[in-house]
């Protein structure tokens, strides 16, 4: 038997038996020294992580993105730097609100996250925000990335997602890694929306509220690139389910915005991911930028590799050859003009109802009887207080929306006139 085929512990040592324990006698007790028995009871003990707060239920793969147009003067970002240039990345995949073991079918949200393992660190692109782009020329505009689907939409009704749940809970999951496993590589177009500082300073609403849209007609989507998943993980546990994504992963060119929800974000994903997977996540190898990385951190549980060597753990000092900041990489100043800090209430003044009108009129006829159904499916299960403060935004988005979800209620209410 050759060395690779020896069964070892974890530091190494060859095991002789792993199908019996260490006893006195053929019947008497375990002996305290059979430390290969207690290492793999102290490691099963020991086998499960916290799992994810949100988006426990997830899958994902590995692929590329191909820039496939030019947006070198929105940002100066390298992995944009050049039409045809791949980076590689890692997306996930998930529900949000189940456990686990919950069924991909269940009515829930959906995330999506990618890792772009670039040359100048991972930048990870979270859904939901607004970011900011920076130039060559150190200018500044906000943008929105898209994602979209280039294999198509297919949607279930809420009988045919009832049966799914049961025959296969993990059909999603199922479906994708079959998917690449055949040579079907699914693909994505990312595109972005442009808004310069001038327009966002006299746009009609906040465009920095993430629960409002750019219109397409005055911000249009500009291609960036495809994105391709051509690679299945080779261990679930190592690869998707230790993997960190956090929106204040960006690199050069790429930055923020003032969206609220951005801001939080920022400190609350790596906290998560500190608690969840140690202080070291970022050295996991799923996790682990695929550029130098240099640093002053240093320690911590499973501090990988050699923990910084002999080299210092302070900064400044007088090393020439220890990593020192770069006055190039400054951003642009924000500024936020005569303003004072306070508890603003985000709401006032809001129009929260025109754009979910808009979306609504924009369905199909199957589209809207399938919302519609979902809606009164489970609004029925309400008290009819709830159900009759709750038609009261339906009918303010549309006229016909709040009719035909109190129709299928069972309700009589006045129809509102325009």
């Amino acid at each position: 038997m050759s060395d690779r085929n020896n069964l070892t512990t974890a530091d190494g040592i060859p095991v002789g038996d792993n199908q019996n324990s260490l006893t006195a006698g053929s019947r008497g007790p375990v002996l305290m020294q059979d430390f290969h028995l207690q290492e793999k009871l102290a490691h099963f003990n020991r086998e499960r992580i916290p799992e994810r707060v949100v988006h426990a239920k997830g899958a994902g793969a590995f692929g590329t993105f191909t820039v496939t147009q030019d947006i070198t003067q929105y940002s100066k970002a390298k992995l944009f730097s050049q039409v045809g240039k791949q980076t590689d990345v890692l997306v996930r995949f998930s529900t949000v609100g189940g456990e686990q073991g919950s069924a991909d079918a269940e009515r829930d949200p959906r995330g999506f996250a990618i890792k772009f393992y670039t040359e100048e660190g991972n930048w990870d692109l979270v859904g939901n925000n607004t970011f900011s782009l920076i130039n060559a020329n150190n200018e500044r505009v906000w943008c929105k990335f898209h994602v979209k689907t280039l294999q198509g939409i297919q949607n279930m009704t809420a009988e045919e997602a009832a049966r799914v749940r049961g025959e296969d809970p993990d059909r999603a999951l199922r479906d994708l890694y079959k998917a690449i496993a055949r040579g079907e590589y699914p693909q994505w177009r990312v595109s972005i929306q442009v808004m310069t500082e001038q327009q966002a300073a006299k746009h009609p609403d906040n465009p920095f509220d993430v629960t409002k849209v750019w219109k397409h007609a005055d911000y249009p989507l500009i291609e960036v690139g495809i994105l391709e998943l051509n690679r299945n993980p080779e261990n679930y546990f190592a690869q998707i389910e230790q993997a960190a994504f956090s929106p204040s992963a960006v690199v050069p060119g790429i930055s923020f915005s003032p969206d609220k929800m951005l801001q939080a974000r920022i400190m609350s994903y790596p906290d998560a991911h500190r608690y969840r997977l140690g202080a070291n996540y970022q050295q996991l190898p799923v996790n682990e930028p695929k550029c130098p990385v240099m640093h002053y951190q240093r320690d911590g549980a499973m501090a990988l590799g050699n923990n910084g060597g002999n080299s210092p753990n302070y900064e400044p000092n007088s090393y020439d050859d220890a990593p020192k900041q770069n006055p190039a990489y400054v951003e642009p100043s924000l500024p936020l003009g005569n303003v004072e800090a306070g508890h603003y209430d985000h709401r006032e003044g809001n129009d929260d109802y025109t754009q979910a009108g808009d979306l609504f009129r924009l369905l199909s006829t199957d589209e809207r009887r399938r919302l519609i159904d979902n809606i009164v499916g489970s609004l029925s299960q309400a008290t009819e207080e709830i159900q009759k403060r709750q038609l009261c935004h339906f009918f303010r988005a549309d006229a016909n929306f709040g009719g035909a979800i109190a129709s299928g209620l069972g309700l009589e209410v006045e129809m509102p006139t325009r």
